[in-house]
């Protein structure tokens, strides 16, 4: 409920009021339109509000709100694409002044002029998260997801990150990994909104705002305020949930005790899927928990109107046929420009629903993931710059697992910059030149000096010599691609490719075939360069795993990360070993920029007699 006063509470419940409505139009280039009563043709305008569909409760919806209003404007439509319009309700107090509340800023997404009017229809900012959202593989925390689909679609968020983390699960770390069927950020509000508890909705400063149910009724409907009213004969509650965990193919079922009422369905929340089974549990315990408060009578009513009341509101009803005990819910509301305002809150029956919720309390099996004609694609794409030089080192790993036998086929492309080495490269020569007879020099300048009639010419003589010339170019690098499927390098297929010093783009292929059923597989991809250095840009090698009937080989993780070190072959002298103190450290960056220091040594160790030192290596496990 938008925030008033009591003096506008109690205005609203007169049997009389002095109220008037106002709006204003602004076009993309900040033209504004101002309108009041005058110039809104009787009986058009409306807005539509609703949180849930038209049969039960739902969470995580993101329904966008609809206005609708004819006015007597002389204004250009097609100056109105994109424009914004807001609408101002006004009633006039006891103490006779006036009280202005916002009814929303929408969107205009159709403009239709006739003779004297102009007709709008618009819909509020919701609608601008109906934008492809490139979420193929990202981890965060509730309110990272909300203020970057936010930062995206240019609406702001009414939050602060202390009130998302305040809120169920507003501290855990979700995870978006490949086939998480989110498309749009409309979709990942929708999940992320779930996973809180909550329902989205656009305010009416034209923020994304998160809304749970709540059991405190903001106000008290009485027969007096309503033209028409229906109740149902049942309370609509929630005592289980149950969700599709998608890796392990079955549908988990959390409730309540004692658990004698609805059971809400969340589907497969991709947020909801990877990560330890007791943070699973915990997240969908919490989730339940919020739904539980749910109590509500269904109803349907056509009220004198209350302009402050949104969706999510819980109101109660006294007189008449109505229950002064029991809460409802509203769920959709419709506000009519100086008319009647029709409220509405849906809900099941837990009696009639109860044999199809308790059929599903005992559904606890696998899952058709893959449908055999369906074709999967298991993307990579490397995250930071890759440095690639006359060592291999590996640019590619896709993890797939096979539900049935098939085949798959791997593709990829690298582009690349390369940088060529130089090569000097010394090339002889035979070079000849005429060579002065000195004796001729001579005898030309005594002649010269005695001032003789003739004067000797100067003799030459031809030389012959070997000269060596340097001359330095580019030398072609050669590319080796090698490939390993679990553990196993592929012996007979390692392709070459001689590359030119600058940017090169490099296809990959290799096809898989014999996979059996319910198996993984992990495909590497090294690569190595002799003659240069190769540098992959992030994001610039791409590869898939391509087939039917697989799925992404992401496992639940145990927890435990292993770091492994050895250190390569260390022979003795005069059966007398002296190895030097080493000292090696390791760095691990988590979300939130939390960083976690690992360090280890191995002190100076000597080693006499007989004694052999193959290898050394040190592990380290971290719980």
């Amino acid at each position: 409920m938008y925030p008033v006063s009591a003096a506008f509470l109690q205005a609203v419940q007169e049997n009389t009021r002095r109220q008037k409505w106002s709006g204003r139009i602004t076009t993309t280039k900040g033209i504004k339109y101002e309108f009041t009563d005058k110039d809104i043709v009787k009986g058009s305008g409306y807005i539509t509000r609703q949180c849930c569909g038209s049969a039960e409760i739902e969470l995580g919806s993101v329904y966008a709100a609809e206005m609708g209003i004819t006015l007597f404007l002389d204004a250009d439509r097609y100056s109105l694409e994109g424009a914004t319009v807001e609408l101002f309700y006004s009633i006039k107090l006891a103490n006779g002044s006036w009280e202005t509340i916002p009814m929303g800023i929408f969107e205009i997404s159709e403009a239709n002029r006739n003779i004297k009017t102009l007709e709008i229809k618009a819909y509020d900012y919701m609608l601008r998260f109906d934008k492809s959202a490139s979420t193929e593989s990202s981890s965060g925390c509730p309110y990272d997801f909300l203020s970057w689909a936010c930062e995206k679609c240019k609406v702001e968020l009414a939050h602060t990150q202390e009130e998302i983390e305040a809120m169920p699960n507003g501290t855990e770390l979700l995870g978006i990994y490949p086939d998480g069927n989110i498309e749009t950020y409309r979709d990942l509000l929708f999940y992320v909104a779930q996973v809180l508890g909550k329902v989205c909705q656009i305010n009416r400063e034209g923020k994304l705002q998160l809304v749970s149910y709540g059991n405190e009724p903001m106000v008290t409907m009485e027969a007096k305020h309503r033209f028409s009213s229906s109740y149902s004969d049942f309370v609509t509650r929630y005592t289980a949930v149950y969700s599709t965990n998608e890796v392990d193919g079955i549908s988990e079922y959390y409730c309540l005790d004692p658990d004698d009422g609805l059971t809400m369905n969340l589907g497969i929340n991709p947020l909801l899927q990877y990560g330890l089974q007791n943070t699973r549990e915990a997240l969908i315990t919490n989730i339940l928990n919020a739904i539980s408060v749910v109590e509500y009578v269904p109803f349907d009513s056509t009220t004198i109107g209350n302009p402050a009341l949104d969706p999510m509101d819980v109101v109660k009803f006294s007189g008449g046929h109505a229950d002064q005990n029991a809460l409802s819910c509203i769920t959709s509301i419709t506000y009519k420009v100086h008319g009647r305002h029709a409220l509405k809150g849906v809900g099941k029956n837990p009696l009639l629903a109860s044999a199809k919720s308790k059929a599903d309390k005992n559904i606890i099996g696998l899952l058709n993931q893959v449908e055999n004609s369906k074709y999967v694609v298991c993307a990579f794409e490397n995250a930071s710059e890759l440095k690639v030089g006359s060592e291999p080192i590996r640019i590619i790993d896709v993890t797939f697992a096979s539900i049935e036998s098939t085949s798959v086929l791997f593709m990829g492309n690298v582009n690349c910059v390369v940088k060529a080495e130089d090569e000097t490269v010394s090339v002889e020569y035979a070079a000849s030149h005429l060579m002065p007879n000195v004796e001729s020099i001579v005898a030309k300048a005594v002649a010269e000096a005695k001032e003789e009639e003739e004067i000797p010419e100067i003799e030459y003589e031809t030389l012959e010599e070997e000269v060596t010339v340097p001359i330095t170019s580019k030398v072609n690098p050669v590319v080796t691609f090698l490939y390993k499927i679990d553990d196993t390098w592929i012996e007979d297929y390692s392709p070459k490719q001689t590359l030119h010093d600058g940017e090169n783009i490099l296809p990959l292929l290799y096809p898989i075939s014999g996979l059996g059923a319910n198996s993984a597989k992990q495909l590497e991809v090294y690569m190595s360069v002799e003659g240069g250095e190769i540098t992959i840009a992030p994001a610039n090698c791409k590869a898939a795993v391509a087939g039917s009937s697989i799925a992404s080989g992401f496992t639940e993780w145990d927890g435990k990360l292993v770091i492994e070190e050895s250190v390569n072959v260390v022979t003795m002298a005069e059966n007398v070993l002296t190895l030097k103190q080493l000292r090696d450290s390791a760095g691990t960056r988590v979300w939130q920029e939390t960083i976690y220091g690992f360090a280890d040594s191995v002190s100076l160790i000597q080693l006499e007699n007989s004694m052999g030192l193959i290898g050394l290596s040190d592990l380290i496990e971290i719980e």
